[in-house]
This record gives structure tokens, C-alpha cells and sequence, in this order.
């Protein structure tokens, strides 16, 4: 069983900063991609960030040069460091690994429970 946890939300004022970190435990052979995707409140949920295994990013065009993503494969642990925090970033954020569980032959996405983020204005 494969289990992501995340950590790090909060309530911050517009200007700030937050960091996210999702830690993923279980009994998974390999990580392919990581990533963090939001929900906000009567809105579909999207992809902020994702990394690569290799890793190579790309961004959301409304948090480029705000996230960064970063991963440390040796803890299995995927990280996203929020500066300048908009009102518009407030959200749950949700972290995704896409990973092969020993049992399976190929790879399959797997969801943490979410953290929330609120930006104050």
C-alpha cells in the first residue's frame, strides 16, 4: 500500500511565503513523476507543478516565477516552495506520484489527501 502525506499549508498573508512537502511511503519499486496540483473552491483541480524523474520542471503559467518544485529521490519526498503568495493561489493542494507498485507491471498514479492553503488579501 502506497501512502502520500502532505504537509506544509496554512494561512498566509498575500506576499508570503509557504512550503509544501509530500512524503511517499509504502511498498512502491519505482518514481516516475511527481507533481502538485490545486483545487480551489467551485473550480476544477489543476496542475500547478510537476517534475520529472530526470528532473526537468514545468509550471503552471500563473505560478511561473512564483513554485518552485523540487524532489529528493533518496527520501521519496517532493517539495514545492511557494513565494508571493496570491490570493488567487488559495486552495487545497494536492500532491501526485506516478509510481509501479511491486505487484504491478506498469505504473499508476497515486493522490495524497490534500493540505490547504489560504492566502489572505
Amino acid at each position: 500500500q502506497v501512502q502520500l502525506v502532505e504537509s506544509g499549508g496554512g494561512l498566509v498573508q498575500a506576499g508570503g511565503s509557504l512550503r509544501l512537502s509530500c512524503a511517499v511511503s509504502g511498498s512502491i519499486t519505482s518514481i516516475n513523476a511527481m507533481g502538485w496540483y490545486r483545487q480551489a473552491p467551485g473550480k476544477e483541480r489543476e496542475l500547478v507543478a510537476h517534475i520529472s524523474s530526470g528532473g526537468s520542471t514545468n509550471y503552471a503559467d500563473s505560478v511561473k516565477g512564483r513554485f518552485t518544485i523540487s524532489r529528493d529521490n533518496a527520501k521519496n519526498m517532493v517539495y514545492l516552495q511557494m513565494n508571493n503568495l496570491k490570493s488567487e493561489d488559495t486552495g487545497v493542494y494536492y500532491c501526485n506520484v506516478n509510481g509501479r507498485p511491486p505487484y504491478l507491471i506498469r505504473s499508476r498514479d497515486y493522490w495524497g489527501q490534500g493540505t490547504q492553503v489560504t492566502v489572505s488579501s
